[in-house]
């Protein structure tokens, strides 16, 4: 009798940790609301009536060349050109504001500007990192679709659905399968032979950056108990998982699809079968060196591995195909690789083989195209996923199915289509209250250095509450309404008064608002490390505007090195492309932008700090880059013939702030000029050091 009421005390405490009720307080909390739109529609009314509230005046606007220098540094990341900045200040038309904007919105700089944002979101790397941080030799095909799908303004709701699914809910699009690669970004160590607890942590990687990043809420506190402050229960974080459970790395995703497959195909079918002698004979020398590279991985995994490795696939469990494709990589080796091993009679003869095939390279086609993405495996089910005791990979709970957040929808996912388009579904579904109201806050945090909710990827109640709620909500609807167009929300945000707010300081609004959460004034603030790079080169007239491709690599200082490699670029033009472009590698951040905040990769970040540090001075005063970039912004202006000293320091000036000296700031000029040609001897020489001057600068530094 006492075991039978045992047994039902137990079921009920079971009954309700299942079915746990979240208090009133969390049910009423702000980001799990609808998204209203408030009666007093428009930023600007909305930013005025929380000044009044606040006892508030607003800042007057600012001037023209401040206005300009702020748009263009806010959308592209580079100064505004001499032309740009004649043309709106000779346009005394009542829509060149609105015209500066469009024209920006338009330029395919807005993309690379605004996919870095999105970048560090994504905690996008061209490497692996830990300790080998080998290279992801095509994972720049992400970083090129985010600039296309920015300068496309592709709907922001498409958007989410191509990168949680983009290959089950787009078939055949190149692009959607290549968006699929935001799950990829997870850091990986190649060396871990434990492939159930590596494959644990890259889900934990994935379930972490995907709740961050689209839904605002820290659902990694949750891995291994209920969230302490927000309502995200354990098991919400494995539901969430469960999503994600049958997918897997596939680095070699074709990109061909249709006729020029089909072409690529039939031109490698004729190579192959003229080659097919030589190859076959290339691979009986290589195959014992390949067997036994093979089997030295093989044995160096646990038996759990080794078993789902030999398995005949028809009797693999959905766990062990996991493991087979995790564990597939260790048994493919580049016949570069395996050739090294090669010794006396079969080395030559494997060379004399390379000369002869290599009469057959031009019918050999191209390199198919490929992207590194995350895929689903299609044959055989999904593992099932389990609450995790304390979040260990080994120590399995209950089992879950995937589910959405259980505060807004508790019961189990209805799956239409597949696990990840479900979840996508769901998150790009204009009813969602989080997902329209979380990019909004973005694109606000972007514009002005803070969001109106400051915490950007913390909506829960350790996060910043919103200081309007009224204007995020407003500008989620207009997002969702206006066809979730980013760029239309830009548009909205770009052309209110409170955007074109003068920077100055006011004494007695800072003392009621010292943070100037409510916007009294526009938010001066530093550039980021990739925009005061790219500036510098605009600058010197250096900067190389070619798009998209591979990483590139830009010298580094001497003595340097980094694990993996770092390649110097034959062509020094190649170094001066945008700062998007520079190859991430993990474990070495470029050193310039490493100085100036860039962000660590290996998770995902959404804002980025502003440190004030003597190595940024350091950097600016010292780096051989800068001191060339100086030396060219002088060239630039003194290669101009006909310049008198005056005219060619009023150049400088304008190619640096966008604006002529002040005549105090003009002798002061001059003198350094004197002073400096009489130390160097050099008066080109003295004039670079002006202009070293000037980028080194809060003026060229600073988006006032």
């Amino acid at each position: 009798m006492r075991i039978a009421l045992l047994l039902i005390s137990t079921a009920v405490t079971l009954a309700a940790a299942d079915t746990k009720s979240f208090t009133a307080q969390q049910r009423r909390w702000w980001a799990f609301q609808p998204v209203v739109k408030p009666a007093a529609a428009g930023i600007d009314p909305l930013v005025r009536a929380k000044l009044a509230e606040k006892g508030i005046k607003p800042n007057p606007p600012a001037d023209r060349i401040t206005l300009l220098r702020r748009v263009t540094f806010d959308l592209t990341g580079l100064p505004p050109t001499l032309e740009e900045t004649q043309a709106f200040l000779a346009d005394t038309s009542p829509d060149a504001w609105e015209k500066v904007v469009d024209r920006l919105l338009a330029s395919p700089r807005y993309g690379e500007r605004w996919a870095r944002h999105w970048l560090d979101l994504a905690r996008y790397a061209d490497s692996e990192g830990f300790k080998s941080d080998e290279t992801r030799p095509n994972v720049w095909r992400y970083r090129d679709y985010v600039i296309d799908s920015f300068n496309q303004d592709k709907p922001y709701d498409r958007f989410i659905k191509e990168q949680i699914a983009g290959d089950e809910l787009y078939p055949g699009d190149p692009q959607a399968l290549i968006a699929t690669g935001f799950n990829r970004h997870f850091p990986d160590e190649s060396n871990a032979r434990n492939l159930l607890q590596r494959r644990q942590e890259l889900l934990n990687d994935i379930t972490d950056t995907v709740a961050a990043t689209f839904m605002g809420l820290t659902y990694g506190c949750a891995r291994c108990h209920d969230h302490k402050f927000d309502p995200i229960l354990q098991k919400d974080y494995y539901r969430l998982q469960a999503f994600f459970a049958n997918t897997r790395i596939e680095d070699h995703a074709p990109l061909l699809a249709g006729p020029d497959r089909d072409a690529r195909q039939r031109q490698d079918d004729e190579w192959a079968a003229k080659t097919k002698n030589i190859r076959a004979e290339m691979s009986a020398l290589l195959q014992p060196h390949r067997d036994f590279l093979s089997k030295e991985n093989f044995d160096k995994f646990p038996p759990e591995i080794q078993a789902a490795v030999t398995a005949p696939p028809g009797e693999r469990t959905p766990i062990q195909w996991q493991m087979y494709y995790k564990a597939k990589p260790y048994f493919e080796h580049p016949d570069e690789e395996v050739a090294r091993r090669l010794k006396g009679d079969a080395k030559a003869r494997y060379a004399a083989l390379q000369k002869e095939l290599a009469q057959f390279d031009s019918l050999k086609p191209p390199d198919m195209p490929v992207a590194q993405v995350m895929i689903d495996n299609t044959n055989s089910e999904a593992p099932k996923t389990f609450v995790l005791s304390v979040g260990a990979y080994d120590a399995p709970k209950e089992e879950v199915q995937p589910g959405f957040l259980s505060i807004l929808d508790p019961a189990p996912a209805k799956i239409e289509g597949g696990r990840r388009s479900t979840l996508a579904n769901w998150l790009a579904d204009p009813k969602n209250p989080l997902t329209a109201r979380v990019m909004a806050n973005r694109i606000w945090h972007y514009h002005f250095g803070r969001g109106i909710a400051a915490t950007p990827s913390d909506f829960g109640t350790m996060g910043e509450r919103p200081a309007n709620r009224e204007l995020l909500d407003y500008l989620a609807a207009m997002f969702t309404e206006n066809g979730w167009s980013v760029k239309k929300l830009h548009r909205l945000i770009l052309l209110s008064e409170t955007y074109r707010e003068s920077s100055a300081y006011d004494a007695a609004a800072a003392g009621i608002d010292p943070e100037d959460k409510y916007l009294w004034r526009y938010p001066r603030h530093r550039l980021e490390g990739e925009a005061v790079r790219d500036s510098m080169l605009a600058a010197s007239g250096l900067l190389n505007l070619k798009m998209g491709g591979p990483g590139v690599f830009p010298p580094l200082p001497p003595g340097m090195t980094t694990r993996g490699g770092w390649k110097k670029n034959e062509d020094p033009s190649e170094a001066r492309r945008r700062s998007v472009y520079i190859f991430v590698r993990r474990n070495t951040r470029y050193p310039m932008l490493e100085s100036f905040d860039m962000p660590d990769t290996h998770e995902s970040c959404s804002r980025r700090s502003a440190t004030v540090t003597p190595s940024q001075s350091l950097e600016l005063m010292n780096s051989a880059e800068v001191l060339e970039w100086a030396r060219a912004f002088a060239e630039r202006v003194m290669n101009d013939p006909g310049l008198s000293e005056d005219m060619q320091i009023d150049r400088a000036w304008k190619f640096a702030y966008s604006r002529p000296p002040g005549e105090e700031e003009r002798r002061d000029a001059r003198e350094f000029l004197r002073r400096q040609t009489a130390l160097v001897g050099d008066p080109q020489a003295a004039f670079a050091d002006l202009c070293h001057m000037l980028l080194n600068s809060n003026e060229f530094m600073y988006v006032n």
